[in-house]
């Protein structure tokens, strides 16, 4: 089966320094982070590979406090998936699936959007969302985002592999194209999503990484914004470490997997074929 994939900023981010979110520029310049989420065109319906924002953020303008104040979004409903695939000349009903790399606030936050869609994810990831045991689980999951009834076919790796990850496949109901990726350490069930295409393997990879320099051979670089926030939130410093050192690994010895995560500028830029990032403007 052949798919088609469109790359969709579904929520442009502010920080509130270039300098430590984006490694260049002012330090007392705004930065811009994207949500890179992909829209995969499928003989049994449209794939959202996460959401990103979805409209009741947009119209409530928050995320949570502490993001809103550190990395504020645009909060553009023209950005939200719902608008963009109706841009595309798709309804939002035509969404038969999602498939989350996780359940954070902004990969996910547009489930209420497109509720007639079955949710596929980590089942360790779903586990700790929806019973938030801890403080840092209260803090990152917002519980409103499901309160719709959510449709959710969660899995666990059982052995299958692919390109030296464990692996979920066949994803039910999902073409054998698209494959689940754990990738714990970000959260307790942070997957990575990987799709073959005509001209090779993509590999979205959430929040394993917040900066394509991380995977850099030999001396690779974090800004220090970016690398804060990613030490703050980890459920797992070692797991997150151990699968960041992976898929540096795999990007270096095969270069025909296509990598990307979720908040990187340069590389959206890079897949979309835009040579600066535009905040869509229309409220």
């Amino acid at each position: 089966m052949s798919l088609r994939v469109h790359h969709l900023n579904c929520g442009s981010l502010c920080p509130i320094s270039r300098a430590a979110f984006n490694g260049r520029g002012g330090w007392t310049e705004p930065g811009e982070l994207v949500c890179h989420c992909l829209l995969i065109e499928t003989n049994a319906g449209l794939v959202l590979v996460d959401t990103g924002i979805g409209t009741e953020q947009v119209r409530r303008r928050s995320l949570n406090p502490t993001l809103d104040r550190l990395a504020p979004p645009a909060f553009k409903l023209a950005e939200t998936a719902f608008s963009q695939i109706q841009a595309l000349g798709f309804s939002p009903q035509d969404v038969r699936h999602i498939v989350l790399t996780h359940l954070d606030l902004d990969h996910a936050g547009a489930l209420r959007d497109f509720p007639q869609a079955k949710v596929h994810l980590h089942r360790q990831e779903h586990r700790q969302a929806v019973s938030r045991p801890g403080l840092a689980e209260k803090f990152r999951y917002d519980s409103r985002l499901w309160q719709h009834g959510v449709k959710w076919q969660t899995y666990q790796a059982q052995g299958d592999h692919w390109q030296g990850f464990a692996a979920v496949r066949p994803l039910v109901g999902l073409p054998e194209e698209i494959l689940l990726i754990p990738l714990t350490g970000h959260s307790h069930g942070h997957s990575g999503i990987a799709v073959k295409t005509d001209s090779g393997w993509l590999l979205h990879c959430g929040d394993a990484y917040f900066d394509a320099r991380q995977l850099r051979k030999g001396l690779p670089y974090c800004p220090p914004g970016l690398l804060a926030m990613q030490l703050l939130i980890s459920s797992n410093h070692l797991a997150w470490t151990y699968n960041l050192l992976k898929l540096s690994q795999l990007q270096q010895r095969s270069p025909e997997v296509s990598l990307f995560c979720s908040h990187d500028p340069e590389e959206y830029r890079k897949l979309t074929g835009l040579d600066e990032l535009r905040i869509i403007s229309k409220a």
